[in-house]
C-alpha cells in the first residue's frame, strides 16, 4: 500500500495523509490561484449513540456517514478521518459558495439515513465546519483547517444538523509553517 493510498477498511485517508494532502492541496491552490475549501464533519449526538447502543451501532454509523461523504463529493476531493470521529473533505478547486453547496446537500443526505438498533428507528444528524482559501485570505493551511473546526465546534453548539461557514484569521496573525 502506498503512502497515499486510502484504508480499504475505512474508506478514507489517515490523520497524517489528509494533514499531508491539505498541505500539498494549500500549497497548489496558493501557487497557482485556484480557491480550496475544506469541511470538517461530526456525527451529532455520536457517544451518545455508542453508549445506547453498543461499540457496533457506533461504527455502523460511521461507515454509513462515510459512505454518504464518498457518495456526495467529487472523486478529485479527499476525505480523511481525524481524531474523535470527526471527518475531514478537501475540496480542491471549490470556493465558498460551492462549498457551502457542497455542506447543504450532504446535511440533507444525513437526514435520509434511517437506523434501527434493537428495533428502534434513530435518524442521525451531521455537523459540519466549513472554511475556505481563496483571493490569499490566509498564508497557512492550519488556518484554514483551524476556522473549520471551530465552525464545526459553532455548528454543535448551536444544536447540531448545520453548517457553519468561517474564514480564516488574518493573514498577519499567524506564525510562519
Amino acid at each position: 500500500m502506498s503512502e497515499y493510498s486510502s484504508d480499504p477498511g475505512a474508506g478514507v485517508f489517515s490523520l497524517s495523509q489528509i494533514r499531508h494532502l491539505m498541505r500539498v492541496e494549500f500549497g497548489r491552490a496558493q501557487r497557482y490561484g485556484y480557491p480550496l475549501s475544506a469541511l470538517v464533519i461530526g456525527i451529532d449526538r455520536l457517544d451518545s449513540l455508542r453508549d445506547l447502543y453498543g461499540y457496533e451501532f457506533r461504527e455502523s454509523v460511521l461507515e454509513a456517514v462515510i459512505a454518504l461523504l464518498q457518495e456526495e463529493t467529487r472523486t478529485c476531493d479527499y476525505l480523511g478521518r481525524l481524531m474523535d470521529d470527526r471527518l475531514m473533505a478537501i475540496l480542491p478547486h471549490t470556493t465558498a459558495e460551492g462549498a457551502q453547496a457542497g455542506a447543504r446537500r450532504i446535511l440533507g443526505a444525513a437526514r435520509r439515513l434511517a437506523f434501527t438498533p434493537q428495533g428502534t428507528s434513530i435518524r442521525v444528524t451531521l455537523s459540519t465546519g466549513l472554511s475556505h482559501y481563496e483571493d490569499d485570505n490566509t498564508l497557512f493551511f492550519d488556518s484554514l483547517v483551524e476556522a473549520a473546526e471551530g465552525a464545526l465546534l459553532e455548528a454543535q453548539k448551536s444544536g447540531g444538523d448545520r453548517f457553519v461557514h468561517r474564514l480564516p484569521g488574518p493573514r498577519e496573525a499567524r506564525s510562519p509553517r
